[in-house]
């Protein structure tokens, strides 16, 4: 039997993928199609490339969410349908796997979910394309291989069939003989895969994937609460199996875990009152009399302090040229210098940043090395960092300079707590600063949006908890992002009203903590505008495929000559459940640094994360350019 295997399932570009699995000897493979969208290839130099190769293009995938929904959305979904069958023709693809939906607005109705089907299948015929429809085990409403099957069968269509897949089947645990019932020449397609026994999943959990309290998704604080008051007095012990701490530094790992037990303390409201010490005073030679003296109990951990904002963003480099440049043509001007120390202030609206060109600099040059928080308690905040084992840094300053505090997060990002006019220990940064006569930029750029900093592969649960209890900051769901080298894991945190934004990012592999740099997005009013402004000023912006915005057509509609604006300026576009949209653009990496622009309407709070893999595909396109002498 020919073989064929899935490009998802293998790691690297497009073209990579390709010829690795030539090599191996497969006849064809399944197009995925985040893979497409992130290839600089056409669909047909993709189709040329795979016959050069020896392979046929036996399945592209997934199409999402078409049946059994709403007119207007089906109506949207025919749309949606009619553009990739045509680019599936220009491909060489002739089926394509139609999942059983997962959305929301999906109503449990056979017949109206075999309907649609037969409406797609008329549709695909048109394009000489066959329907494959296969039960993902978490559909909606059709999760199990026989229930697609009836409804593929009621639908009665020769350009419908059904697709199988050994996961789906017999993870649901469904009795794989009812196959034998289903017509051979109406499977149209099958998937093959392997995975660990159901009853190995919890042992597995446990034994590997365990964390601290407050770094996962449990009630820890209810179960402690309950067990408390049974009237327990012994200790609250940690007992935690996971494979990167085993494989991490104890001593940090311990420092984590008993951030995380006095946090926890906090939570429950067990936190023990400190007492102050008592005054040393000489013994009275008569004893007063034994009275009871008030307690002036302090919180063993004082409140969270939330940063209401960012006050600067400080990168060090050896050489300022490469990230003044981009400054400079992203509108910020340079409006000051430190009075003792090589930094200098470029600003854009409430933006700040510091170019410091005096601190010790990695080999892969320009970094961000601080990051100023604003703080309505700066002391406060401090002092709380310090009760949750987050000392206070050391620093070399002049007698002249502000005394800032600051602590180290787990990726050695240095945070500063920043206030103005509010006391010795709390003075405006700014008033290190001399004025060098020129003034701020008019304001393109408005604010810093959010920054995006890598961590090391051990310390990602450990960041998330030390932004939640050292900086109060709330933490969003967990997203798994496509990378052409593996999976990237991303975990944002944030104030109330999203004015403080960090997204912690875990690399593709353990040692790759260079190629996925740092950003700092940079929110702007109108972005179209400011990447205008940007390219004008003879700076690139990151190019991205052209197979990205085909298929912006096909999910959306946009007003006339809108599409092809963002397409020329290489700006991406993302739009959320409630109507909410953003836009946003990139420049080229200096060092481990780049520059993100990016426009929000309607209320949207996200971060274009369906957008990333096509991002981090166009970023490694890039840098393999360059080590091919490429620019």
């Amino acid at each position: 039997m020919r073989t064929s295997i899935a490009t998802v399932s293998l790691s690297g570009t497009l073209t990579e993928k390709l010829t690795a699995a030539a090599r191996a000897g497969f006849d064809g493979v399944e197009i995925f199609e985040n893979d497409l969208l992130a290839s600089p290839l056409t669909p047909r130099e993709i189709r040329a490339r795979c016959a050069d190769l020896g392979l046929t293009v036996d399945l592209y995938q997934p199409m999402r969410d078409i049946e059994a929904v709403p007119a207007e959305l089906f109506a949207r979904n025919l749309r949606r349908a009619r553009h990739k069958f045509g680019l599936m023709s220009e491909l060489g693809a002739d089926t394509v796997l139609v999942c059983s939906s997962v959305a929301p607005e999906a109503v449990d109705d056979d017949a109206l979910a075999a309907a649609h089907l037969r409406e797609l299948a008329d549709l695909a015929e048109d394009f000489g394309i066959r329907v494959a429809y296969e039960a993902l085990a978490w559909g909606r409403h059709v999760s199990t291989y026989d229930h697609a099957w009836r409804i593929v069968e009621a639908a009665g269509h020769p350009a419908l069939g059904t697709c199988l897949d050994s996961f789906h089947i017999l993870s649901r645990g469904s009795d794989p003989r009812g196959i034998e019932d289903i017509p051979g020449e109406k499977i149209f397609f099958l998937q093959l895969a392997d995975a660990p026994l159901p009853a190995m999943d919890v042992l597995q959990w446990s034994r590997h994937h365990r964390c601290f309290p407050g770094q996962g998704g449990f009630d820890v604080a209810g179960l402690v609460r309950h067990v408390l008051r049974t009237g327990y007095a012994g200790p609250l012990s940690l007992e935690v199996f996971n494979d990167v701490f085993r494989q991490a530094e104890a001593a940090p790992t311990a420092v984590d875990a008993r951030r995380s037990l006095l946090a926890l303390q906090e939570e429950v409201g067990t936190a023990e009152a400190k007492q102050p010490p008592a005054p040393l005073t000489p013994a009275p030679l008569t004893p007063a009399p034994l009275t009871p003296a008030p307690l002036m109990a302090t919180p063993a951990i004082p409140a969270p302090v939330v940063p209401t904002g960012f006050a600067f963003a400080e990168l060090v480099t050896a050489d300022a040229e490469p990230l003044t440049g981009l400054l400079g043509a992203l509108g910020f001007a340079r409006t000051a210098r430190h009075r003792s120390k090589p930094v200098d202030l470029w600003q854009q609206g409430e933006a700040r940043i510091l170019v410091n060109t005096g601190a010790v600099v990695r080999r892969d040059g320009a970094q961000l090395a601080a990051v100023g928080l604003e703080s309505p308690d700066p002391g406060g905040a401090a002092d709380r960092a310090e009760a949750l084992l987050a000392p206070v840094l050391p620093r070399r300053r002049a007698p002249e300079d502000a005394p800032l505090d600051a602590v180290a997060a787990p990726d050695g990002t240095e945070l500063f707590f920043c206030g103005a006019g509010r006391g010795a220990r709390h003075s405006d940064w700014r008033a290190d600063f001399e004025d060098v006569g020129q003034p701020p930029a008019a304001p393109g750029v408005r604010r810093i949006d959010h920054l995006a900093l890598t961590q090391p592969w051990h310390h990602f649960d450990e960041a998330v908890l030390f932004h939640r209890s050292v900086l109060g900051l709330d933490a969003e769901d967990s997203v798994d992002v496509a990378d052409p080298y593996g999976l990237q894991r991303s975990r944002a945190v944030s104030n109330p009203d999203g004015t403080v934004r960090i997204a912690l990012t875990v690399g593709a592999a353990p040692t790759d903590d260079t190629v996925h740099a740092q950003h700092i997005a940079f929110a702007t009013d109108d972005v179209v505008a400011a990447a205008r402004r940007f390219r004008d000023a003879g700076a690139p912006l990151l190019p991205i495929p052209a197979n990205y915005y085909d298929d912006l057509a096909a999910r959306y509609e946009f007003a006339d000559g809108e599409l092809e604006t963002y397409r020329e300026l290489g700006i991406l576009y993302d739009r959320d459940e409630a109507g909410g949209s953003l836009r946003h653009c990139y420049t080229r990496t200096v060092g481990r640094v780049f520059f993100e622009l990016l426009q929000r309407d309607g209320g949207h709070r996200g971060y274009g994360a369906r957008n990333a893999p096509v991002r981090l595909a166009a970023q490694h396109a890039v840098r393999n350019a360059s080590a091919l002498g490429g620019g």
